[in-house]
C-alpha cells in the first residue's frame, strides 16, 4: 500500500510501532552486556563510533555483530557507517539489496520562547507573538537508516592520518627529568597497565586528583613522548589558567607540539605520532582551518616548552648559536598569546548525546580515538 493510501494515524501508528521496536532493541542490548567480555568490546565500539550517543553505538554493536554472524561484514566492526544520501555525496553507492542498520536520530521543532521562560510549540508558518524569540529544540526521536562502508561500492575513501606508537629507547635521562617537574608541583606520576585502563588513552593527567597515569605497555621512546604531552597539559592547560584555549582540539594541538619540541630537543623525532595527532585535532576545530589552528598555537608552544626544557638537566642538541658565541642578552621575544576561536559551546551535549571534555578541566587525555 502506497503511503498516500493510509491515514495519518495509520503512518503515525507505523512510525511509533518502528520506534517501539528500536527502543526494544536497545533495552536488549543492554541486558546483554552482562560479562566483563561483552562489555569491553562494546566499548571497544563505542570508541570507534564516538560521533554516536552510547545508546545508537550500542545499537549499531549489536546490528554489525548480527550481520558479522551472517557473513555479511568481514569483521564485527564496520569500517565507517553513514546515510544513504551521504554516500552519495562521497562518490559512492549502496549496493543492490544491502539492507540499513537503524538507529535513533532526533526530530526538531520551532518553538517561542518568552521572557518568563515558557516555551510553546510553533505550527508550520506561524509567527511569533510580541516579547518571543523564535528557537530550535528536540522534541522527539525517529528512526534513521545507516549503511557501513562494507555495504558500499565507489569511489575510493580518503585516508585519516593515524598515529602510529613510536618505537625504540628515549633519550637518556628525560624521562625522569620530566617526572620530577611533576613532582615538583605536587603531582603523583603513576603506570596504567593499558589504554583500556585510563579510557582509551595513552596517557591522562587529573588536575583533580592531582595525579598523571602513562601506559605502561609502550615502549620507552613512546611513554616518554606521553609524558611530554602530559607536562605539557600540566604547564599550559591547569584550570585555574585563564589563557587556556577554549576549544579542546587547541588544547590537544598545543600539549602534542609541546612534546615535539621536547623530544626534538633531544634529538628524538616523535613526527609518526605527532603529525596524524596534530592534523586530526586541528581539524576538529571550528571556524579556523586546520593550518591557522596551528599556527594560532605557536607562540604560546614555543614559550611553555622552553620553559620545560630550561627545567631540564639533560643533554640538548644545539640551540642554534654557533660555539664559543657569548651573548651580552637574551633575544627579544614577543610575549605569548593564547590562541583564540569562537566558543562552540563544548560543554553542551550534542543531538548526539556526545559530550566533550573542556581544556582546563579536571581530567586531559592524550590518544583517546586518535
Amino acid at each position: 500500500m502506497r503511503t498516500e493510501d493510509r491515514s495519518p494515524e495509520t503512518q503515525a501508528a507505523e512510525r511509533q510501532a518502528k520506534l517501539d521496536a528500536l527502543h526494544e532493541q536497545l533495552t536488549g542490548a543492554v541486558e546483554q552486556l552482562v560479562t566483563g567480555e561483552d562489555w569491553q568490546r562494546a566499548l571497544r565500539f563505542t570508541a570507534k563510533f564516538r560521533r554516536y550517543s552510547f545508546g545508537n553505538c550500542l545499537l549499531l554493536y549489536q546490528q554489525s555483530l548480527a550481520a558479522y554472524e551472517a557473513g555479511l561484514l568481514p569483521e564485527p566492526y564496520p569500517q565507517f557507517v553513514a546515510g544513504y544520501r551521504q554516500w552519495q555525496s562521497l562518490g559512492r553507492f549502496v549496493l543492490k539489496g544491502a539492507k540499513s542498520f537503524q538507529i535513533l536520530a532526533p526530530t526538531t521543532a520551532r518553538v517561542a520562547l518568552a521572557d518568563d521562560g515558557t516555551v510553546r510549540r510553533l505550527a508550520k508558518g506561524e509567527k511569533p507573538g510580541p516579547g518571543e524569540t523564535v528557537t530550535t529544540r528536540m522534541v522527539g526521536t525517529k528512526v534513521a537508516h545507516v549503511f557501513p562502508a562494507e555495504f558500499t561500492d565507489g569511489e575510493p575513501l580518503p585516508e585519516t592520518p593515524v598515529p602510529q606508537l613510536l618505537q625504540g629507547q628515549a633519550p637518556p635521562g628525560l624521562w625522569d627529568g620530566l617526572a620530577a617537574q611533576i613532582q615538583a608541583k605536587g603531582f603523583t606520576l603513576g603506570d596504567a597497565p593499558n589504554a583500556a585502563a585510563i579510557g582509551g588513552a595513552n596517557g591522562v593527567t587529573k588536575f583533580g586528583t592531582k595525579e598523571i597515569l602513562v601506559r605502561d605497555d609502550m615502549d620507552p621512546l613512546q611513554r616518554t613522548k606521553t609524558l611530554a604531552h602530559e607536562v605539557g597539559h600540566l604547564d599550559a592547560h591547569s584550570p585555574e589558567d585563564p589563557d587556556v584555549p577554549s576549544h579542546r582540539g587547541l588544547a590537544e594541538v598545543e600539549a602534542e607540539s609541546i612534546a615535539l619540541v621536547i623530544l626534538s630537543a633531544h634529538n628524538a623525532d616523535s613526527s609518526q605520532y605527532t603529525v596524524p595527532y596534530v592534523s586530526t585535532w586541528a581539524s576538529r576545530v571550528e571556524g579556523v582551518d586546520p593550518v591557522t589552528a596551528v599556527q594560532q598555537t605557536a607562540a604560546r608552544v614555543r614559550s611553555v616548552a622552553l620553559q620545560i626544557l630550561d627545567r631540564l638537566d639533560t643533554q640538548l642538541v644545539p640551540d642554534g648559536d654557533p660555539p664559543g658565541l657569548a651573548r651580552t642578552g637574551p633575544e627579544p621575544t614577543q610575549p605569548a598569546k593564547p590562541a583564540t576561536v569562537p566558543d562552540d559551546g563544548l560543554d553542551q551535549l550534542d543531538l548526539r548525546g556526545q559530550h566533550h571534555a573542556r581544556p582546563g578541566s579536571a581530567v586531559m587525555t592524550e590518544g583517546v580515538g586518535r
